[in-house]
């Protein structure tokens, strides 16, 4: 039996009770609503006040608030908890066990609390997908299950500013009662939607527009003097010196709050990677880089504590001044990320643990910027800031799925990173079949074949080296031109053991038998995925041979059918807004073939 999380303690014992066609179900008196408009995904059930073969009962002697005991015996289930959020997280335990164990529901006895109070996801909805609302509402029905009670979608121009319409004109944009829609629609699953829209850095998208370009550190772009960053021609970051930037972001403020019940704010603040190089150059220089970014978001800090919310940040500028950690304010969250194995999570929250302050872990899916995800990669992640942010006192675990580049990567490809992030932000050092917890709990796949084929898709970047930063050389191949893949100086013999492991995988798919709403879905975009990945060994292997125009007369119509069908998958899922954008990444991998169709 797989338990997506497991839980903390499992005794099981002998014998079994007889799953009933109708649970008679017995609750506390006064109980919170949102519990019992949970009992439909049992099956059918009615209430009674005697003779309940599931008993569920509030007692303030189990001491976690998310945590809950369940039992299961001769005279039937009881699953106790102190809260409301306990017992909907027993139910949801019950759910997966009734689900694996056909008419007979095995003797046990569970006892299971969280290792993290916050248990969070956050996704990118600006780079440059915004999910349809359909889409949102089963990801947020899927992790309830999986006892998430976070929510973050990150903005940076995708909600509808009335007050600045030209921002979001082509992205459509999640609306103000769409906002409202979903934060009850997670309310309803004990889970708390946060907001999170980027204040300082990663603001093109704001910037690039004539009414705020003077907000711009940079406005005409610059060389940012860093090798990974290079030269942008665009502006980036607000302009933190700006009397007009501070009056932005009130006006954003006044205009997305609202529409929350939280208390919680994510005002971003990473990659600030312009800061000093333009408007700010003289106060940088005079006081320095580190303080000039510690007293604007002292500002954010500000405005979010005026209107009584508790600010989030993300913490990679701030850590680049340890000197500076303890002037932040008492009470602001930190958000430790990073979304390499080796990425030091113990160092960073021992940096910030030792300051007092409040703070979450945020590993990754890993799934971005490579079409199929770094399976490797990111369960080393995950398990990385679970272990640290456990073993240093961390309030939240926030896993985090972002869209660099094109946002390439079909959601299937990001299942295996928050079901094992769920996992993890429950029981931190868990011991996980990660292939069977797919099989069972993620695809309930019949065949039991999906798991194991998500799982080795998600790792075919180790086989063709170099292993590259933040991204798959798979991935560099279709996005790069000629010249820079061949700098990746790839092995032939490499390439040719990746595309057979594509075909074995693309082959494995026709067997798959996914028993989830989406399951046909899933076997569309895993196809899309595997064979992107196959023409990028086509591609690289055409680099290797110097760029035989046969071989690029027969990539292209390749390339132009598998742009076609990612249309299709994308819109799927997701909204037309952010597609035009997307298509522009596939540029110069069809332009190297020859005619320019997508400018």
């Amino acid at each position: 039996m797989q338990l997506l999380p497991k839980p903390k303690n499992l005794q099981r014992a002998e014998g079994s009770y007889a799953l009933p066609k109708i649970w008679q179900i017995s609750l506390p008196s006064g109980l919170d609503q949102r519990v019992t408009a949970s009992l439909a995904a049992l099956g059918e059930y009615q209430m009674v006040e005697q003779a309940a073969n599931l008993l569920l009962t509030l007692d303030s002697s189990i001491v976690h608030a998310d945590g809950y005991r369940l039992q299961i015996a001769a005279d039937g289930v009881q699953i106790v908890a102190q809260t409301a959020a306990g017992l909907f997280y027993g139910l949801q335990t019950l759910r997966q066990i009734q689900q694996q164990s056909a008419e007979q529901l095995p003797y046990l006895l569970i006892d299971d609390a969280p290792d993290f109070v916050v248990r969070g996801f956050m996704l990118d909805i600006s780079r440059d997908k915004v999910p349809t609302m359909a889409t949102l509402y089963a990801l947020i029905d899927e992790l309830a299950s999986w006892k998430i009670n976070q929510i973050q979608l990150y903005i940076e121009h995708t909600f509808a500013y009335q007050n600045h319409p030209t921002v979001w004109a082509d992205a459509s944009p999640l609306t103000a009662e769409e906002v409202r829609a979903l934060d009850d629609f997670c309310l309803e699953r004990f889970i708390e939607l946060v907001p999170n829209q980027n204040c300082f850095g990663h603001m093109r998208r704001w910037l690039t527009k004539p009414a705020y370009r003077d907000l711009a550190e940079c406005p005409d772009g610059c060389d940012t003097g860093d090798p990974d960053w290079g030269y942008f021609e665009e502006p980036f970051t607000l302009a933190p010196e700006h009397p007009g930037s501070i009056e932005l972001v009130r006006s954003m403020l006044d205009e997305l709050l609202p529409n929350f019940r939280t208390r919680t704010l994510n005002v971003g603040c990473d990659e600030t990677v312009e800061l000093g190089l333009g408007a700010s150059a003289a106060a940088v220089a005079e006081r320095g880089k580190g303080r000039v970014y510690l007293e604007f978001l002292q500002k954010l800090y500000h405005e979010a504590h005026s209107r009584g919310y508790v600010m989030q940040f993300w913490s990679d500028i701030i850590l680049h001044y340890p000197e500076l950690v303890s002037e932040l304010p008492r009470d602001a969250e930190v958000l430790i990320w990073g979304y390499e194995s080796h990425h030091p999570f113990e160092e960073q929250a021992a940096t910030i643990a030792k300051a007092g302050l409040p703070f979450y872990v945020c590993p990754g899916t890993s799934s971005w910027n490579t079409v199929a995800g770094r399976t490797t990669n990111a369960l080393e992640n995950i398990a990385s800031a679970a272990k640290h942010g456990l073993n240093h006192g961390a309030k939240g675990f926030l896993m985090t799925d972002w869209g660099d580049n094109g946002h390439w990567q079909p959601l299937v490809t990001s299942y295996l990173g928050l079901a094992i992030g769920a996992a993890r932000a429950w029981n931190a050092l868990a011991e996980l079949d990660v292939v069977a917890l797919l099989d069972t709990v993620v695809f309930a796949d019949s065949n039991k074949v999906l798991g194991n084929l998500v799982y080795q898709l998600g790792d075919v970047y180790r086989a063709v080296p170099p292993l590259l930063h933040n991204t798959s050389s798979l991935f560099r191949i279709l996005q790069a031109n000629p010249a820079a893949i061949a700098e990746l100086n790839l092995d032939r013999k490499n390439l040719h053991n990746a595309d057979e492991i594509l075909l074995q995988l693309r082959n494995d798919l026709q067997t798959i038998k996914p028993q989830r709403a989406d399951g046909e879905l899933c076997q569309v975009e895993l196809a899309w995925a595997i064979d992107l990945l196959r023409h990028a060994v086509q591609r690289g292997l055409w680099v290797l041979d110097q760029q035989p125009s046969e071989t690029a007369s027969k990539l292209q119509p390749e390339i132009d059918a598998l742009i076609e069908r990612f249309q299709q998958v994308w819109l799927s899922r997701n909204r037309p807004g952010g597609l035009q954008d997307s298509l522009k990444h596939f540029a110069s991998l069809r332009d190297s073939y020859g005619e320019v169709r997508y400018a």
